[in-house]
């Protein structure tokens, strides 16, 4: 094997360094997030860690290895006295897309990997976190010296990557079940109950100049700055998500065979796919012969409940959607900007966040709106990432992090659209207003769903 490049420096992300003064010491959160990766493979067998089921999707077994890979890459071999890998294989096996590292084994094939095994993974993984355990406990004593910060800032960027594989172990996983005729079931207790619909309504703002992007409190990634002014027009933002219920009525209405909703390039992946519904939406004959729509969850294969978010479509159909929408209701409907969006979430952050459903509720399933809208809009956090008709680049004065580390975000601005929001499978505390995450236009196995909005004037 060559020679391994040394690792990069430590991105320029100050913000990140602020979680050396908070309340819970980096060690202590690093123990936690790691442990929480851990828990939602705990219920999985070996076989559910191992299959890969289509390209886009890894496996568990290596999103566990991952995760690892990347703290002894970017942390422990650059700060560890003495640094030996923990085997020299796994520098190539568990790389995604980092070049500047070195080579990377075929995304589409990780589910061919069936050696170092499950038990080898989490050993490994163990050792990583001992050898990071005293690292970070020899920083947290003032031992460290000049490498304190770069550490933290690394450390925190680990964490935020590994937050991110949490949700991604999630999608895979239900991708993976879903290919089943069996419906497996990853978490029994279905978290619904009967709740009375919220009518759909419109919250409206003022056009003008507003302030988007990381404002340098708290971490956030490189594709989220700079703060900068945007020029709004007077519009409005749906009170709440669509929901799977106004879905049915469009499919009722013919909207996946009707060609004048479609962008070109969504008809033609329409009729390639024969798509027809939401992805893990199934036809099912009951007892009593009537034939109907189940959708496949998490929790197995349950009734369509039409007043929970609509989740699992793509950016074609959430625009085609939007279109029908704004011909049945004679309003310019359409799917808000990335800029609105984030000017509406940041109005009152903390408590739309607090009131969001994220993989910390166990629910693993867009939930119902269960109270009146208060005149902003609701549900902006949570439930299932928000499409938005905003194209994936870098903000004026973008710039990545220097070295490996800035192929995080910047390779990828082309050709993907933004999403906004988290989803019930993202984590509470790795979400904020400016977080910016992307996709191409005909994904569906994430979490993503619906929020309409119109001009005003």
């Amino acid at each position: 094997m060559k020679q391994a490049p040394r690792p990069p420096a430590a991105p320029h992300a100050p913000a990140a360094q602020a979680h050396r003064a908070a309340a819970t010491p980096l060690a202590e959160r690093y123990a936690r997030v790691r442990a929480q990766t851990m828990a939602l493979a705990a219920p999985l067998s070996e076989a559910d860690c191992q299959v890969q089921s289509m390209p886009d999707a890894s496996p568990t077994k290596w999103h566990l290895a991952h995760v690892t890979w990347f703290f002894e890459t970017f942390v422990l071999e650059r700060f560890e006295a003495g640094f030996r890998p923990h085997h020299p294989a796994f520098r190539v096996l568990f790389n995604s897309y980092y070049h500047g590292v070195g080579e990377q084994h075929p995304r589409p094939q990780r589910g061919l990997v069936t050696r170092p095994g499950l038990a080898e993974v989490k050993a490994y993984r163990a050792a990583v976190d001992e050898r990071m355990a005293a690292l970070l406990e020899a920083g947290d004593a003032g031992q460290a010296g000049p490498h304190r910060d770069p550490i933290a800032t690394l450390v925190e960027l680990g964490l935020q990557h590994e937050q991110q594989h949490q949700e991604l172990i999630l999608t895979d996983l239900k991708h993976l079940l879903g290919c089943s005729p069996l419906a497996p079931v990853y978490r029994p207790a279905w978290p619904l109950a009967a709740v009375a619909p919220v009518a759909h309504g419109w919250c409206s703002f003022d056009g003008g100049p507003v302030e988007i992007g990381h404002g340098g409190e708290g971490f956030a990634f490189d594709n989220e700055a700079p703060r900068h002014a945007v020029q709004l027009r007077p519009h409005a933002l749906g009170n709440r998500l669509v929901t799977h219920g106004e879905w049915r009525e469009f499919i009722e209405a013919g909207g996946y065979a009707e060609p004048r909703w479609w962008l070109a390039a969504g008809w033609d992946w329409l009729r390639q796919q024969r798509i027809e519904a939401p992805m893990y939406w199934r036809r099912r004959t009951d007892d009593s012969g009537r034939r109907g729509w189940v959708n496949f969850t998490l929790h197995g294969e349950v009734p369509v409940d039409p007043h929970t978010p609509v989740v699992h479509v793509s950016l074609y159909e959430a625009d085609a959607y939007a279109r029908w929408r704004a011909a049945v209701s004679g309003e310019p409907v359409r799917l808000p900007s990335e800029a609105e969006w984030e000017h509406a979430a940041q109005a009152d952050e903390a408590a739309a966040l607090a009131e969001g459903n994220f993989v910390d509720s166990e629910a693993l399933h867009p939930m119902p709106l269960r109270r009146m809208p208060p005149g902003a809009p609701m549900q902006l956090f949570g439930d299932v990432w928000e499409w938005t008709t905003s194209s994936y680049q870098g903000y004026p004065g973008f710039r990545p992090w220097a070295g490996a580390v800035g192929e995080y975000n910047g390779k990828f601005m082309i050709n993907q659209y933004v999403l906004r929001g988290g989803s019930c499978a993202t984590p509470r505390e790795h979400m904020r207003a400016s977080y910016r995450n992307f996709f191409p236009a005909e994904t569906r196995w994430q979490f993503s769903g619906v929020r309409l909005a119109k001009d005003l004037d």
